[in-house]
């Protein structure tokens, strides 16, 4: 054991310069431990939308920043009749429009790339693409490492895998070199037979921890943060519970709204886009209890453990605990927009819900009694992810008689997005001779004084993939969970006879229907009606 007084040890391998030296911290901020294993990432859907947005982007700056493996190369596989120099030209294109390609750099990171042309549901080309693992394997020392990265439609994901198993390139252990992952994107599934369906398939060929269920929201800073914050900090931990917190409030709004995933939103919507995942899991983060080490699958249990005790009121009180809502035209940054019926490939009469706030309840020993407001939805007044928690008012108020107004309880807010900081309001007393409170706000910026270089979501689950940390993804028994709970709220909105009735509107850069005001006033402490809702 090392003695309290010596300084810790510097983190090794991908480091930037840090913060605190006053404080005794260390002068570097370590951002990987170690080096990735040399690898083979194989990307599904390499021409695609996810992949030139997301994927490329990514791997380009862990390459800029130094944090691939040495000996690493990318294989994408499209339908497209490409050879190798097409792919390359399709990815610099890609690069280029978001003024992300350092041209000095392009050819080393050009290098790493090849494609293999495939039919995602013939076995055949899957015999090839086994040759050019092969190949790659050989030419490079790999060692046998692979990455399968599904950046294709959901109803691709049992295909490829099944395909994958059968011509042997799930294995991984005495009868084959080197490990195998497998990447698989959200939706899990529609409801939870489809999830039940798709972990089958894929637990028929791969092992639960080759299985990598991507959800971005966790890989955001300011999340990956929230467990540090409540159990590192003795401040706040014993404050974090029934006793103390009033209610929770989530909120992620997007100002977009379907763009070109009318095919896909219209059998979603906002419930299974939104809620069953991304949602959920920052609700879990906030509710979950301590582990016992900061280990993948011990942080994983006990976040299982809040999804079985969650709650949900709707029979009982379906106006209190759900409103949906769907965007009509509007205004956006002082363009028209059109509204929901009016996107290119959804239903003029369409009944999807674009919006949805709800209260949920986590039923154990730590918040019993505590409402959780959860909002999301399309073409809202601005892009905002954020996590409040409004603590009680102090029982006794001396104050009270001598001020004449009411004294604001304590608030706590993460905010994810756009902006990435921790705000506590407080109260305290105004200058001068009169006793008169104001709350102010006392703000934490993650990056402030931070001149190192930043892994965005895509980044940095990346980079959890090259090192095998399953950490910030889905387990097969937390999707299950969640699509218990949501199960029977979907059936209900998509089954009532009134589902035409309880479809509310608003118009586009609005903060949702007005009908929602009671929830979201939990999230929306600043009442947006009153500045011209």
């Amino acid at each position: 054991m090392k003695p309290k007084n010596m300084a810790p040890e510097q983190p090794k391998g991908f480091v930037v310069q840090g913060l605190a030296p006053d404080l005794g911290l260390p002068s570097k901020a370590c951002l990987v431990e170690g080096t990735p294993d040399p690898s083979l990432l194989v990307i599904f859907g390499a021409s695609g939308d996810l992949a030139t947005r997301k994927l490329i982007p990514a791997l380009y700056s862990l390459h800029l920043q130094g944090g691939l493996p040495q000996r690493f190369a990318i294989l994408g596989c499209s339908r497209k009749p490409w050879g190798r120099e097409q792919f390359q030209e399709a990815a610099g294109e890609a690069l280029r429009s978001n003024s992300r390609l350092d041209e000095s750099s392009w050819q080393g990171f050009s290098r790493l790339l090849h494609h293999q042309s495939i039919s995602y549901e013939d076995f055949n080309p899957y015999k090839k693409l086994a040759e050019k693992i092969a190949e790659l394997d050989s030419l490079l020392g790999i060692g046998g490492n692979r990455i399968f990265h599904l950046a294709v439609p959901p109803s691709l994901y049992e295909t490829i895998a099944q395909m994958l198993g059968q011509a042997g390139l799930a294995n991984e252990g005495p009868s084959r070199r080197g490990w195998c992952r497998i990447v698989v994107e959200k939706p899990f599934g529609r409801d939870l037979a489809s999830a039940q369906s798709l972990n089958s398939t894929l637990l028929g060929w791969f092992g639960e921890h080759q299985i990598f269920r991507i959800d971005h929201y966790l890989a955001k800073e300011t999340v990956q943060s929230i467990l540090v914050l409540r159990f590192a900090n003795e401040i706040l931990e014993p404050l974090w519970s029934r006793a103390h917190v009033q209610h929770v409030g989530i909120l992620a709004s997007e100002d977009m709204g379907v763009e070109r995933r009318a095919g896909y939103y219209e059998q979603a919507g906002v419930l299974r886009d939104m809620f069953q995942n991304h949602m959920l899991q920052l609700l879990s983060l906030v509710a979950m209890e301590p582990p016992a080490l900061f280990a993948s699958d011990r942080v994983r249990d006990e976040k299982v453990k809040v999804f079985r005790s969650l709650r949900y009121w709707g029979e009982e009180s379906p106006e209190n605990d759900l409103i949906l809502g769907q965007y009509t035209g509007g205004t956006m940054q002082g363009n028209p927009v059109p509204g929901y019926r009016e996107e290119e490939g959804v239903h003029p009469q369409s009944l999807t819900p674009t919006f949805a706030a709800m209260r949920l309840f986590v039923d154990n020993w730590r918040w019993q009694g505590v409402p959780f407001y959860l909002a999301s939805g399309k073409r809202m007044a601005r892009k905002l992810t954020e996590i409040s928690i409004q603590f009680r008012e102090v029982p006794h108020s001396m104050f009270q008689g001598l001020l004449g107004q009411p004294v604001l309880a304590n608030r706590l807010v993460l905010k994810i997005h756009p902006e990435e900081k921790l705000v506590l309001t407080f109260q305290t007393k105004n200058p001068g001779a009169q006793l008169c409170l104001r709350p102010v706000t006392m703000e934490f910026d993650y990056y402030s004084n931070y001149t190192g270089p930043r892994l965005d979501a895509y980044e940095k689950l990346l980079l959890d993939c090259l090192r095998g940390d399953q950490m910030l993804f889905w387990r097969q028994d937390a999707i299950e969970a969640a699509w218990g709970l949501m199960d029977p709220i979907l059936d209900a909105c998509e089954s009532c006879s009134d589902r035409r009735r309880r479809l509310f509107f608003y118009p586009a850069g609005t903060w949702g229907p007005k009908e929602a005001w009671p929830l979201m006033a939990k999230l929306l402490p600043d009442n947006p009606w009153g500045r011209g809702f």
